[in-house]
């Protein structure tokens, strides 16, 4: 796996920048979580896409003066138009497994668009991503203009009639975030182990069908958060489906990580496969 190096002014400014006291808890859990684990490929993004795709990077966004690049995957052959799916990164930023999951999801029949929210830098090191995770939700505007950008470019520049969300940990919390900012315009959204929230004002947003996944045993996103969670949305009258999976803790289906659990990690793909294909292929 390549990465680019994380500059020293990086370091320092996800140090020296206060977080609210909801959000340095939550970093402080994921560190915890991830403290062992490692950059490498896990077996999920080992599998071969069920159908040849191509593949490239493509500049999809454009923030102040920066332009964005993420990494596009759909089938060789098939129709032109088809339905997309934007994969968001877990913690550790867009890397290589991240772009074999991208082709994975495009041999099922989509086009895909993995986005970078860490805008060129990916990580090596727990400490690493840490520092890149903080950094990068300092600035929630960003990162929800950058998500914007992606929806609009599979919407106009591929000409995805239908358009889903998936993201891990760091990218399964933005997964909802960009469902919350999106509304009506996002017809599907996969949570993995993300951030969650369980006010009704925040959640009332929430126009696509959704579909949760999270372990029994993860301390980083506890399981009286995610409970919560599903009752709100329960309250508000929401389209979603949340999956607790027992004996699996957190990132158990990360395509990069030591803490792939093959039994949960396949279930929840094949719940996922099905539900995209039931909201994204009408």
């Amino acid at each position: 796996m390549t990465c680019s190096p994380i500059p020293s002014m990086l370091l320092a400014l996800a140090l020296a920048s206060p977080l609210t006291a909801q959000e340095d808890d939550h970093a402080r859990r994921m560190e915890h979580e991830h403290r062992d684990d490692t950059a490498a490929p896990s077996p999920a993004a080992s599998f071969e896409p069920a159908q040849a795709v191509v593949d490239g990077d493509v500049v999809y966004a454009r923030l102040g003066e920066r332009a964005v690049t993420g990494y596009l995957a759909r089938p060789k052959r098939g129709a032109d138009r088809l339905p997309g799916l934007i994969v968001i990164q877990e913690w550790w930023g867009l890397n290589d497994n991240i772009r074999a999951m991208a082709r994975r999801f495009a041999g099922e029949g989509y086009v895909v668009l993995a986005v970078d929210l860490y805008e060129g830098k990916s990580a090596a090191t727990p400490d690493e991503a840490s520092a890149l995770a903080q950094a990068a939700s300092k600035d929630p505007a960003r990162l929800l203009d950058n998500l914007k950008q992606a929806h609009e470019h599979l919407a106009k520049r591929q000409g995805a009639d239908r358009i889903g969300v998936v993201g891990w940990c760091f990218g399964g919390g933005w997964a909802l975030e960009s469902a919350l900012a999106l509304g009506k315009k996002l017809d599907a959204a996969v949570v993995y182990y993300g951030r969650m929230k369980s006010d009704p004002k925040e959640l009332e947003p929430l126009a696509a069908p959704l579909l949760g996944h999270f372990g029994a045993l993860d301390t980083g996103i506890p399981l009286e958060g995610v409970r919560a969670f599903e009752a709100a949305l329960g309250r508000l009258g929401k389209r979603a489906t949340i999956y607790v999976y027992e004996g699996a803790g957190h990132a158990f289906a990360n395509p990069t990580g030591s803490r792939y659990q093959e039994e949960a990690a396949t279930l929840s793909w094949q719940r996922t496969v099905a539900f995209l294909a039931e909201q994204l292929k009408r």
